[in-house]
């Protein structure tokens, strides 16, 4: 589950506060899930940016009266899902109107078609998502936020805030609409049988093919009393199974850069451009609201919109140089003139000369420099170069996390786990992607906190995960249930990826699609140069030797993801963070 911590905390305080630079961290790391909540329960109307935006602009303008800032979160649904029902009310007479008018019954234009095409589901994952679309909006309202509450975005509490009721309420809310979810699956599954059921599609005659509650109860009836249909139904795994860990979907790139662009203003309407804009409420509507009000709301970091999904970048990100930079560079401009030795004079008294003043050469540190980008496999015989040899110390571990079947190192399973190591030393990281259990979406593990120095050395365990272990399958997927792709410029991981840490540092799982194992262990130089630099053995799944990636001083690498900040949610630190101590 999500972890509320003190990082978040005093990122809410410090935004109450005026502070410019917590306020765009909470307005970057929660618009995606405000955009699911909208989204899902509007099935993905066209005013979904509107609500989000004006969703975004209360948040901004009422973060400074917020008493408990460990209420946030519960406070953000709450408000998100209050402009969800005022856009109901404001649209009740024109919605069916407008969804005829732009074209809604086309099933890749709701947000069904949305999470599908995003989330790449398939199978019930699949048949689970476009079951939403049978539900009135009331049970959307609920199914928007019981989905983000099963895939551990939310809390059982901020649900509850979301619905305004008490969890005890909530609860059998929530109950209601999963039978309902349910039986929309059912009709799904029915409705998708080749060939189809005789006497369903009896029942069927007339129905415009566009899902409706209406229709769902008169199919379902159906579905319930023919064998035929419910022979079909033994295989359905519960929906909370299978919607357990699935991550959010991404922003419309159309969207985002609406919603970017309101975040960049120093000064907008709350509703520019909104639903009062387009005349669906008076503006200054008595109750409404609604009605227009100045907001302040800071700019957010520059955005990338790519693959339709906002991704967040450093504004100006640090130049690249060379491997081989030098290391050491002095302050003596290139046009001075270079100081030479007086020449010796015929006289017998040599005349006074002024020695030059002698220019102090300044050392700068690449270090934080050069950071991991994407590349290229080595040739599988190719041995490594050799390892540097560092000073270690000890590592200590800890965190919340759990600990491997496998020797017992510690290791992170869920989203929200975290190791924090401290001390001097070498340390493994060992991935493992379980694609047959999930896969999805892809958020990169993250390194925060960072005091001292943090380089990547090495990189081992035999083979790259996509490195094929059969005919087409690598350990990042098969062709029958899709690859875990990685963000553009993400290296390509390892199975067993070793650091060398001399101080401290906080290390993330921030899985969302994809189900995804860590494991961290210390490690001496031996280990991990007798890692790389194993033999090959097929049969043991070591198709390559390692590569060395550390130079031995401060021109060795540092890993991607990683930040000297505490950020409140880890998952959004940019790729090419700075880490530089010159």
């Amino acid at each position: 589950m999500y972890a509320r911590s003190t990082y978040e905390v005093e990122t809410v305080l410090a935004a109450g506060a005026g502070d410019h630079g917590a306020v765009d961290e909470l307005v970057r790391s929660h618009l995606q899930l405000v955009y699911n909540i909208a989204g899902r329960a509007m099935n993905g109307h066209p005013d979904v940016d509107d609500v989000v935006q004006e969703t975004m602009a209360r948040v901004v303008t009422g973060v400074s009266g917020l008493r408990d800032p460990r209420s946030f979160r519960s406070w953000l649904v709450a408000i998100t899902m209050n402009q969800v029902r005022e856009w109901r009310r404001a649209t009740a007479g024109t919605s069916a109107a407008l969804d005829e008018v732009l074209g809604m019954a086309d099933a890749s234009a709701d947000f069904a078609g949305l999470t599908v095409t995003r989330l790449g589901l398939s199978g019930q994952r699949k048949e689970t998502a476009e079951a939403g679309r049978w539900l009135d909006g009331d049970d959307r309202e609920v199914l928007a936020l019981w989905w983000l509450e099963v895939a551990d975005e939310l809390t059982r509490a901020e649900l509850a805030a979301g619905l305004d009721l008490t969890e005890k309420h909530a609860a059998v809310r929530v109950q209601r609409v999963k039978q309902r979810l349910e039986s929309s699956r059912a009709v799904v599954r029915a409705l998708s049988a080749q060939p189809r059921c005789p006497g369903l599609v009896y029942v069927a005659d007339g129905w415009n093919g566009t899902p409706s509650p209406l229709w769902r109860k008169r199919l379902s009836r159906h579905v319930r009393e023919c064998q035929t249909c419910t022979d079909q139904l033994s295989d359905l795994i519960p929906a909370d199974r299978l919607l357990a860990g699935l991550g959010l979907v991404a922003i419309p790139a159309g969207v985002a850069v609406g919603l970017l662009e309101l975040a960049r203003t120093a000064a907008v309407p709350a509703l520019k451009g909104g639903l009062i804009a387009k005349g669906k409420v008076a503006a200054g509507a008595a109750g409404s609201s609604l009605a227009v009000k100045p907001v302040a709301i800071v700019a957010v970091s520059t955005a990338l919109i790519a693959g339709g999904a906002v991704v967040v970048q450093n504004l100006r990100p640090e130049p690249q140089p060379n491997r081989a930079a030098p290391v050491i560079a002095t302050s003596l401009p290139a046009s001075s003139p270079r100081p030479t030795r007086p020449s010796p004079t015929p006289t017998p008294t040599p005349t006074p000369t002024k020695t030059p003043t002698k220019t102090k050469t300044r050392l700068v540190s690449p270090y934080g420099r050069i950071i991991d980008a994407a590349d290229q496999a080595p040739p599988k015989n190719r041995r490594p170069a050799p390892l540097p040899r560092r000073a270690a110390g000890t590592l200590a571990i800890g965190g919340k996390h759990g600990y491997s079947r496998y020797g017992g190192a510690p290791q992170m399973t869920h989203r929200g786990d975290y190791i924090t190591i401290t001390g001097k030393g070498y340390l493994e990281v060992r991935w493992g992607i379980l694609y047959r259990s999930r896969i999805g979406d892809f958020r990169p593990a993250t390194w925060t906190g960072l005091k001292g120095k943090l380089f990547h050395v090495a990189s081992g365990g035999g083979r790259r995960m996509d490195d094929e272990q059969a005919p087409g399958v690598t350990w990042m997927g098969a062709p029958e249930v899709g690859f875990v792709r990685l963000p553009r410029g993400q290296q390509q991981m390892w199975q067993n990826e070793f650091y060398y840490l001399n101080g401290q540092v906080t290390f993330h799982n921030n899985e969302s699609g994809t189900d995804i194992d860590l494991s961290v262990a210390p490690r001496t130089w031996s280990e991990v140069w007798g890692d790389i630099s194993t033999g090959l053995d097929p049969a043991k799944g070591i198709v390559r030797y390692g590569l060395t990636r550390d130079t031995g001083d401060d021109r060795a690498p540092v890993p991607q993801y990683l930040t000297r900040a505490r950020p409140a949610d880890p998952a959004q630190v940019p790729q090419r963070s700075r880490v530089s101590v010159s």
